[in-house]
Order: structure tokens, then sequence, then C-alpha cells
């Protein structure tokens, strides 16, 4: 991949090319950010960089994900005994070079593996090491690139830091994840560590620049190059509209209507089906509506950029109800309930606490 094929991140990419041109290219290295900031199109273009300086010839094998030398390692799921990702390279190849910054729930959705969990896997760590053990190909440099390292099960981490204190001569590692939380510490301390940040609004302005309410999906996008395209797709935004609608809805009925917990109930049983990727993403966008709705009740119109509208949805009646005296106890639930789901608890569970607490906050007097 291309440096300039790359959203934003001048800065980033300045560093890492001259890493290149200097000779100073640690040879472990973990880059640490979500998927749609551009942490594997970082990671493919630092690989060509390193590979087209040796072999300038072997650029066009780069750019298509065959070149020899350059090997990839990504969560798969197991199925007979087999959880090498070599049996889905070519899918996850046309996904990639359908749209570098796919996400975690991308791939699953590509492998329509939703109830299947992916990850990678010891006898994948093994199969690393018997490919590096081979000389190169083209005589010069080998490298690794691990997508969503931090879905390394426990056996295949220690084998993988092992390949990292040993690696076998010429050998690149980079690893990919979108945070340090689970991935070993070991492995931390042996990686030169390279955190991606988000992608500036301004930069994602400029690539969505011809989209109707660009202004809109970027503020709502975050940074992130994979939600803005979904926002202009208006894929995950109908449906996490609709869910978000029907959270709120609920919560107003049940202070009269018992009853009404029951739908709470099944609501939260509904996103519980989905990963734990968009579990979150839906997380991050509850928090961002209610603060909206606050900016609206506070008279602050001009920086609202979406209003809920689905179904009859009354905007201007809801943003009433969010205030000074709930939003802080609202945000915090849904940044806990993110919390114990990041960290693999039961999200049936917990969705279902944070859905009934709402009931609760949303009734709460601005006095």
């Amino acid at each position: 991949m291309k440096w300039e094929q790359i959203i934003g991140q001048a800065a980033l990419k300045n560093i890492l090319q001259d890493s290149v041109k200097n000779g100073r290219v640690a040879h472990a290295q973990l880059f640490l950010g979500e998927e749609g900031y551009g942490v594997l199109p970082l990671a493919l273009a630092m690989a060509q960089e390193i590979l087209t300086k040796e072999h300038p010839t072997a650029v066009h094998k780069i750019e298509n994900l065959n070149h020899l030398d350059l090997h990839f390692s990504f969560p798969v799921f197991s199925e007979k005994n087999n959880s090498l990702s070599k049996r889905y390279f070519d899918q996850w190849r046309e996904m990639i070079l359908e749209n570098p910054y796919s996400s975690f729930d991308d791939w699953t959705g590509f492998l329509e593996s939703e109830n299947k969990q992916l990850f990678i896997s010891a006898d994948e760590a093994d199969d690393i090491s018997e490919r590096f053990v081979l000389k190169s190909f083209e005589g010069g440099s080998k490298i690794l690139i691990m997508w969503r390292a931090d879905k390394m099960n426990d056996r295949a981490a220690n084998k993988i830091l092992k390949f990292i204190e040993e690696p076998p001569k010429n050998t690149y590692i980079i690893l990919c994840a979108p945070n340090a939380n689970d991935i070993l510490p070991t492995i931390l301390s042996r990686c030169q560590l390279i955190d991606v940040p988000r992608i500036s609004d301004e930069d994602l302005l400029e690539y969505f620049k011809d989209q109707e309410s660009a202004r809109e999906l970027i503020y709502q996008a975050q940074g992130d190059f994979n939600l803005a395209k979904s926002l202009a797709e208006n894929t995950a935004a109908s449906e996490f509209e609709t869910l978000f609608i029907q959270w709120v809805r609920n919560a107003f009925q049940a202070k009269k209507k018992p009853e009404v917990l029951r739908e709470i109930v099944k609501w939260a049983r509904q996103i519980a089906e989905w990963n734990r990727e968009k579990q979150m993403k839906f997380l991050g966008y509850c928090i961002e509506i209610f603060r909206l709705a606050m900016l609206q009740n506070y008279g602050n119109d001009h920086l609202v950029y979406k209003k809920l509208s689905q179904g009859n949805f009354n905007w201007q009646s809801f943003s009433k109800f969010i205030h000074g005296a709930n939003i802080v106890a609202i945000t915090e639930e849904i940044s806990e309930a993110a919390y114990h789901i990041s960290r693999n608890a039961n999200s049936k569970i917990v969705l279902t606490d944070m859905g009934i607490k709402l009931t609760r906050y949303i009734h709460k007097s601005p006095n």
C-alpha cells in the first residue's frame, strides 16, 4: 500500500518513512489504534517501504498482497481441529484489498461467523515459526503482519513471545491491535509501540467532501474511517438509531408500566447477539446522542449535528429530559457497561442492567 493512499496521519507517516530510510526499524513493533484509524494501512505501507527498498520491482506483488516474503496472520474460527488462518487467506485478502481499513466486525460478517469465536491459536503460532525458518524467497527481509494480535489465546501469545525474542535473521514483526489491554505484558515490553491516533476531522472531511451531510457524519465518526464510511452508507446509523429510540421509549414508559421492563430485557438480548466490537460502537453512539440531546436542551442548537427523527421520534421533547442533573449518571453507566463488555463480561446481563437503570435516570428532575 502506498503512503499517499492512507487517509491523514501525515506526522506518523513521516516518522515511519524516516525510520526505514535511516535503517532504524525495530524488529518487533506493535501498532495500537482502531482499525478505522488506519492501523493496517500503515503497517502495509511500512512493509512495502522495507521490501521495495531491497527489491524495487516487487511493488506490484506487495500491493496485491502476493509477495512471498510478506506473511499475514489473523483471527479465524477452528473447524475440524484446523485453526490456521491461511485456509481463509484468499477471503481475508479480498476484504483487505477492497477496504484496508476493514474492522474485525467486517471480518466476522465476511465469514458469516457472527456466532463463532475467532481467535489466533497456538497452532497458528507454530505455523508462523515454521514459515520463518525457511530462507527468504527474494534473498532479503521477511515480514509478518499479525492483524488483531489481541485475539491471540494464551498459548499462542507465549509462542509468539518466543518468536519475538529469538527472531530469524532479517525478520520484521508488525503486530496490530486496537489497544494493549489484551496483549501479554512481556510482548509489550519487547515491541516498539506505535500509537496510531484518530484521523483528524479535517482529513476525513477532505475524503468525504462530496458526500451529502459530510460534516455531520465526520463529527459522529470521531476519527474512525470505517464508522464514517458506514454512516455515509447509512447502515449502522439506521440500526443504532432504531435501537436507541426503542430503549428510550421503553425507559419512559416503564415508570407507569413496569411490564415494559420485559421489552428492555428483549432489547438487551438482541444487542448481546452482536460481537463485542459492534456492541462497543453502539454504546459509544448512545453516549454521543445523549450529549447532543443535552446541548439541544441548553439552546446550543448550532452544535447539534444529529437529531433523531426515525418513527416520528420527538427530538425536541426528548432533549428536555437530558440535563446536568442526569447526564453524568447516564454517561457513566454506559461507559461502565462498555468497560465490562470489553473485559468479556456477560453482555446480556450488563446491557439489561444498564437498560433498566436508564428508567430511573431519565425521569430525574433537573432541579
